[in-house]
């Protein structure tokens, strides 16, 4: 078997430079700073990531080169989505932090220039003011998100048998391909995502839902080679009535067929399994958490209502790693 990456949907810190204070007490906003944060704002929104390094002093290109910053961005942008409105915090000598409204949820921007108003320290990084409620599993009533026999080969509530208990978000995570009978997922030398048995296979809403994400158009990677900069992959983010948040990660490319804003019904078909993203190998990711942003989150342990674990019928069940699963008949 062919290892699946243990992927995290942060590629990379989110921080640029280091000269920001954590003690930001005054509350008169520095204009100089006020107009380089709009600045940022309308290149970030455009996608002109080359105009935001050109923003940078010279320590911070030396510390983020041009190619490192659009990779950083485009995540900051998969990630929060584009900034809709900034409203001012606080302040302190030439940094000014915000209060920022994004497509996919709050977001505080911390922005530090120079004498020069150059950018010398920014920092984009969820807002936390602990008003989320968490939650430790789901109430909705789930069956898994595929037709046929899957194998779990992460799940569960240690790191030896799921690496996601040591993300916040993901902790309740599964990644799930399908095995032959000789414990392959692949057949002749697993060249090509065709010769993989999850690759192509359908892909169904576990609950009811609202759609609220998605991103497709990502390819498909070639077996083994990882797309570290979209590490989700092609998704889907399904809320339910009681406030879960449903992802499913690494469809293949073009194959989903909901749009954002759709009332999708259990069982429903969404896309095919691929293998974009962060993903050595075609699988899906799947997991719950209290948000809708991919790093803003909780994650919460999921129990499927009646399913077969080896054979055998469970209810209200947490599968775990190396189990055969599927739902029932």
């Amino acid at each position: 078997m062919r290892n699946i990456v243990k992927s995290s949907f942060l590629a990379c810190m989110l921080i640029f430079g280091n000269c920001w204070s954590s003690q930001l007490m005054a509350q008169t906003e520095n204009l100089a700073c006020k107009a380089v944060a709009e600045q940022y704002e309308k290149k970030y929104n455009g996608g002109d990531y080359e105009g935001i390094f050109a923003m940078f002093d010279a320590n911070m290109q030396n510390a983020l080169p041009l190619e490192k910053t659009k990779e950083t961005l485009n995540i900051l942008n998969t990630m929060f989505g584009k900034i809709k409105k900034s409203t001012f915090i606080k302040n302190k000598d030439a940094t000014n932090t915000y209060k920022t409204e994004c497509e996919n949820g709050l977001a505080t921007l911390i922005v530090t220039v120079d004498a020069n108003s150059k950018i010398r320290g920014l920092r984009m990084k969820p807002f936390e003011d602990g008003t989320i409620p968490k939650i430790e599993r789901n109430i909705t009533k789930m069956v898994l998100p595929f037709n046929d026999t899957w194998d779990i080969v992460w799940g569960g509530d240690t790191k030896e048998l799921n690496y996601h208990v040591e993300s916040n978000e993901q902790k309740g995570a599964f990644d799930i391909v399908i095995f032959d009978k000789k414990g392959r997922s692949y057949k002749k030398k697993g060249e090509k995502n065709e010769d993989y048995y999850a690759f192509g296979k359908e892909l169904i809403a576990p609950c009811d839902g609202e759609i609220v994400a998605l991103i497709d158009g990502i390819a498909d990677n070639i077996p083994g080679v990882m797309d570290a900069k979209n590490t989700a992959g092609n998704m889907v983010i399904i809320k339910t009535a009681n406030n879960e948040y449903v992802f499913l990660c690494h469809f293949k490319n073009q194959s989903i067929k909901v749009k954002k804003g759709d009332k999708v019904k259990q069982k429903q078909f969404l896309g095919l399994c691929g293998n974009s993203g962060n993903s050595s190998e075609a699988h899906l990711h799947f997991h719950i958490q209290n948000t809708g942003n991919l790093i803003n989150g909780t994650g919460a342990k999921c129990y499927f209502d009646k399913i077969y674990v080896n054979g055998n019928i469970k209810t209200d069940y947490s599968p775990i790693q190396k189990e055969k699963v599927s739902n029932e008949k």
